[in-house]
């Protein structure tokens, strides 16, 4: 007897230790669902497709397993896409599993049934839409394989309903919907033996491998000895002002990050972190700087960039010197080289190289007394430069003050995630993740709208602790109806939203360009009453002085296991003025 195609799907991800689906139930996937919660996967139903995929993006980050997630047919998997592409930019391993019609009835005018693959497939690593029950098992396998190779990424699969329900149930539907039921004339008999003949080919025929053309052209696994490795070494015994920049690549399927991090202290080298990998070296560290990047770069005479591409956020490769050694570490080989080509590429996992080079020049580096003495200073002058500001009357709540006090109470174990503008970019100079793989943002496609899956996917990754969700005013509407889905699944993340009426970001720069505030006005909305609409507690906060207290209160009511909402009305700052980026 054939096993169904959702007990198959379901079996197969419990063996590859996936823990969660995430999804927005349809009829086309409802055997997905059953068969992953009957091999004890925990199914995660959100409110829109969209949270369901950065939900499982947020699992693949923080533990190294791709994350799944699982759409209905047609507007399921188009409300996806926004998130697809996130996670290929971001590198993010995943698995997405559509719905679609009826083998028989594609292209016949099925409910929700369109071309999907030609949708997918420019967004993903591999995209393939399945025929037959036996294909199941060997492409999810194979698909969970690829989205974690060479340069990690989504992957999409498309099952067709009748792949998915049992043999007999498939056949009774199609046999009544088509109207050849113990018909008696010819025509339909003949149509019958055809949808017979079909139905037993498409439950019993063997798999035949399905091979993704990029498979064949991943590179081979790199010489972690090899001689590149020693040459950095030697360049990095005799820098004197030597900078390491560590991007999210470093860190991708990485299930234990701990090696890496030891690997970058014992380098000893001043290091900045970006994306995914901030928190790598903890909450502090002695050789971690996270302010006057471009100054340090432009000074620096060996500078190795590990896993982080030369676009918008290092200008363009422009931001280091032309004077210095310039060693790239990178998955791929046209984003380690594109806008800047360095001395020394190094095509190969960006966290490997790392533990590479530490233990090839061992613990004898430096000292850089000099060199880390003047970063210390730039360091230290732009955190009290923050501080002063953040001292500054305001009508309403600082930002700046806000964060400073937030960062002194934010729990040991607490995961950051970021979702806005203006108010996210201020907060990201003055919060600091706790620990290693505890900071998720969209990364560089700079995606609004991630804040609600992430958070749903950061409190099951790391149940019972702190979450922190910031948001925007702007983009917390994108999805703030998934305080619903925390209430529902007892996660109890606090939302801290900067409520400024406007899209701050952008108006800061197009009213003092353009003259006009067209298309970046917003409300005060009472998106705390908003909250508790949906079930989550709501705390207005429009008084600087109660600043600690609703800080306080928000971090007992999310150890009580309920969602909490700070809306946090904000004054105006003038502290990133002239920092867009386009």
């Amino acid at each position: 007897m054939t096993q169904d195609g959702g007990a198959i799907i379901g079996k197969t991800l419990a063996a590859r230790g996936v823990k969660q689906l995430f999804t927005l139930c349809g009829g086309h996937i409802s055997p997905i669902l059953i068969g992953a919660k009957a091999s004890g996967i925990d199914v995660v139903d959100v409110r829109d497709e969209v949270s369901a995929v950065f939900a499982a993006d947020a699992v693949a980050r923080m533990t190294g397993i791709p994350g799944v997630a699982a759409v209905t047919a047609g507007p399921g998997v188009t409300n996806t896409i926004t998130a697809v592409k996130n996670a290929q930019l971001a590198q993010s391993p995943l698995l997405i599993f559509g719905g679609a019609a009826a083998t028989l009835l594609k292209g016949r005018g099925a409910l929700q049934d369109i071309d999907q693959i030609s949708l997918m497939e420019s967004i993903t690593k591999w995209a393939v839409s399945l025929k037959t029950v036996n294909s199941i098992g060997p492409a999810v396998e194979k698909a969970l394989d690829l989205a974690q190779d060479g340069v990690p990424g989504p992957v999409f699969i498309e099952v067709p309903i009748d792949l998915l329900y049992p043999e007999d149930l498939v056949r009774d539907m199609l046999m009544k919907e088509s109207g050849v039921k113990d018909a008696k004339n010819l025509g339909s008999k003949a149509l019958e033996l055809y949808m017979r003949g079909h139905l037993y080919r498409q439950f019993h025929q063997p798999h035949v491998s399905i091979v993704p053309p990029i498979l064949e052209s991943l590179p081979p696994k790199p010489n972690l000895r090899g001689p590149h490795v020693d040459k950095v070494g030697s360049l990095l015994r005799e820098a004197q002002r030597p900078a390491l920049i560590i991007g999210s690549q470093a860190l991708v399927n990485c299930r234990d990050p701990e090696p890496l991090a030891d690997a970058v202290r014992a380098l000893g080298m001043p290091t900045w972190l970006g994306g995914t990998a901030r928190g790598l070296l903890g909450r502090r560290s002695e050789i971690q700087f996270r302010h006057k990047r471009s100054a340090a770069l432009k000074e620096a005479d060996l500078v190795i960039v590990a896993g982080f591409p030369f676009d918008f956020r290092l200008g363009y490769g422009r931001s280091i010197s032309s004077r210095a050694t310039l060693v790239a570490a990178n998955l791929s080989a046209s984003e380690m080289k594109k806008n800047r080509r360095p001395e020394i590429p190094v095509h190969m996992h960006a966290g490997e190289f790392l533990r590479a080079l530490a233990a090839s020049v061992g613990r004898s580096l430096g000292p850089w007394d000099d060199w880390f003495e003047t970063l210390r200073d730039r360091e230290a002058q732009r955190d009290q430069e923050i501080q002063d500001q953040a001292k500054a009357p305001s009508e309403l709540v600082n930002p700046l003050e806000l964060f400073l006090k937030l960062e002194d109470r934010m729990s040991d174990d607490a995961v950051l995630v970021v979702d806005g503008g203006d108010f996210v970019a201020t907060a990201a100079y003055i919060l600091r993740p706790r620990k290693p793989l505890s900071w998720l943002d969209p990364g560089v496609f700079g995606t609004l709208g991630v804040g609600g899956g992430f958070a749903v996917g950061a409190s099951k990754v790391r149940p019972g602790k702190e979450v922190w969700l910031i948001y925007g005013d702007g983009s917390c509407a994108y999805s703030l109806a998934e305080i619903d889905t925390y209430v529902r699944h007892g996660l109890a993340p606090i939302a801290v939203i900067g409520t400024d009426g406007s899209w701050a970001q952008i108006a800061r720069e197009q009213v003092p360009l353009l003259g006009d505030d067209v298309g970046t006005v917003l409300r005060r909305t009472a998106y705390h009453d908003a909250a508790q609409g949906y079930g989550a507690v709501g705390l207005l906060l429009d008084d600087p002085s109660k600043i600690d207290d609703t800080l306080d209160r928000a971090k007992e009511v999310a150890a009580s296991g309920k969602p909490v909402v700070i809306n946090v009305h904000i004054g105006s700052s003038e502290f990133r003025k002239g920092s867009i980026s386009m």
